[in-house]
């Protein structure tokens, strides 16, 4: 594990999050001195991104948190929380907010486009502040391995806001295959739907006034200047490989969670583009599959790792799970309780939007309907995923293929079964290893507070994201396996597609520690 955190600290620590100082969380006076509360205190929190799922962090963080600042670059996006928090002062510039609040801020959620998660991360860290940033963590491997040393070196506490790993399905999947119960993995495959951005397109939007709402200066950062169009905000974006990382950011970062966790997953060797659908050199494709090798992990042997980007039962390089022709292949979500395991920790159902007087709810889903993320009003592009097909990998979820079994988990880790059913059915789970959360959010205020890291503490989660970023760069290359070099952070074998572990940042914007 790299920067001295220790296999134990990885599972018995973060994990396992829940150790308490003697005397409470914050009643060490050198916590205190390092910026931690005591637990009866209330932190205070900012917010950098205050719609969408950034405003989802802001109302979760204020069930049991002050909000003391609000920033955002689309005053339209943010209304209904500027409104919400009426008396909390409005930015724009989350730097003037930084200088100008920072004394009254103990800790920020981000929730923001990726192109500048890495940026304002790395800020607010380095005023000091605790970070809770939305997934995929960041946009590239490069800004992923500078946020996890930043967190080290500024001594603050982290999450990254994948919610799955707070999900008691994702440590039951991974209590199963420590348990042997599906004997050694050395293959494993992760799904996720098509997504509602824009891929595969061969030219560039159109330009299109700025409206007055928005500072897209602001918006682009540290990217490339370029002019406006309504497909890229309020949500579209994440199509764009400039800004976004496509259905890996928006959905495998939950999806492959289980598998991160349960096989123990460090540094890839190698990372191919096996097959492709819509290649585009501006939006992610529209569909492919990537393949990922892992060398072995202690007792545990080398894995490949599929990914099933936008995966359908149509593709011709569909998944077939194995002997499970007649099987549903994911389970339902929240499905442990019939094994005694009520669901605990993180949101108890699929997440359909924001609460009320937040943004707008998103309406209840229909099958084989696509519906934007964004919320009302946001284009929505591609084709739907279609219904499944028993036997086939489609959907969103992850399939371990192991020596003596199958597993699947669904959603960002909410359901977990053996296959086939009836195999299921008779199973009794091991026993509890891994210490349950009591809220994703709540995790990191914990952790704020002295109490021990969270379970997607950057330690843990930047590797994770490094991967992760590294399937997005293979689809640009498709064809070609890319030999990893993690330790200095570079692909050996192709400087074409070593040109994207690094982002290119515009004058003023560049990131140092």
């Amino acid at each position: 594990m790299s920067q001295g955190l220790s296999r134990r600290h990885f599972f018995f620590g973060s994990l396992l999050a829940g150790a308490v100082p003697a005397a409470g969380f914050g009643s060490v006076p050198s916590l205190k001195a390092l910026g931690y509360k005591p637990f009866y205190e209330k932190l205070n929190v900012a917010s950098i991104g205050c719609g969408g799922q950034g405003g989802v962090d802001l109302i979760e963080a204020a069930k049991t948190e002050n909000i003391v600042a609000l920033c955002d670059v689309d005053d339209n996006r943010a209304s209904a929380n500027f409104k919400r928090f009426d008396k909390a002062p409005k930015y724009k510039d989350f730097r003037v907010m930084l200088e100008k609040e920072g004394k009254n801020i103990d800790a920020v959620t981000i929730g923001i486009p990726d192109h500048m998660h890495a940026t304002v991360a790395l800020a607010c860290m380095q005023h000091g502040k605790h970070v809770y940033l939305e997934k995929p963590l960041t946009r590239t491997p490069w800004e992923a391995r500078l946020l996890m040393e930043a967190a080290a070196k500024y001594k603050v506490a982290t999450q990254m806001g994948n919610q799955g790993f707070s999900h008691e399905a994702t440590r039951v999947a991974a209590e199963i295959l420590w348990s042997g119960a599906i004997g050694d993995v050395r293959e494993a495959h992760v799904s996720t739907t098509p997504g509602t951005h824009p891929t595969g397109r061969q030219q560039q939007p159109e330009a299109e006034a700025v409206p007055s709402y928005i500072d897209f200066d602001l918006w682009l950062g540290g990217a490339a200047p370029r002019q406006y169009s309504s497909e890229y905000t309020p949500y579209n974006w994440r199509g764009f490989y400039d800004f976004g990382t496509g259905q890996i950011g928006n959905w495998a970062t939950h999806t492959a969670g289980p598998i991160h966790i349960a096989l123990q997953l460090g540094a890839p060797t190698s990372v191919e583009c096996i097959a492709v659908r819509g290649k585009s050199s501006i939006t992610f494709p529209d569909g492919c599959v990537v393949k990922l090798d892992f060398p072995a992990r202690g007792s545990m042997p080398p894995v490949s790792v599929y990914y099933h980007d936008s995966a359908r039962t149509t593709d011709p390089d569909a998944f077939h799970v194995p002997g499970m022709e007649n099987e549903t292949i994911l389970p339902p979500v929240n499905n442990l309780g019939d094994k005694g395991r009520p669901a605990r920790g993180a949101r108890q159902q699929q997440f359909q939007g924001p609460p009320a007087g937040g943004n707008a709810p998103r309406p209840a889903r229909q099958a084989g309907v696509r519906q934007g993320a964004g919320g009302p009003g946001v284009k929505v592009f591609g084709e739907p995923a279609g219904p499944s097909q028993p036997g086939v990998l489609t959907g969103n979820g992850s399939v371990f293929v192991g020596s003596k079994g199958i597993m699947a988990t669904s959603s960002r880790g909410e359901g977990v079964w053996l296959l086939p059913e009836s195999r299921w059915k008779d199973y009794n789970l091991p026993p509890e290893i891994l210490t349950r959360s009591p809220g994703h959010m709540l995790d990191w205020v914990r952790a704020c507070k002295g109490g021990d890291s969270s379970c997607s503490d950057f330690a843990i989660t930047a590797p994770y994201a490094e991967w992760l970023a590294l399937a997005a760069i293979a689809m640009r290359v498709p064809g070609q396996k890319l030999m990893w070099d993690a330790k200095s952070i570079r692909i050996t074998n192709n400087e074409e597609a070593n040109r994207f572990v690094k982002p290119v940042f515009r004058k003023g914007w560049d990131l140092k520690l």
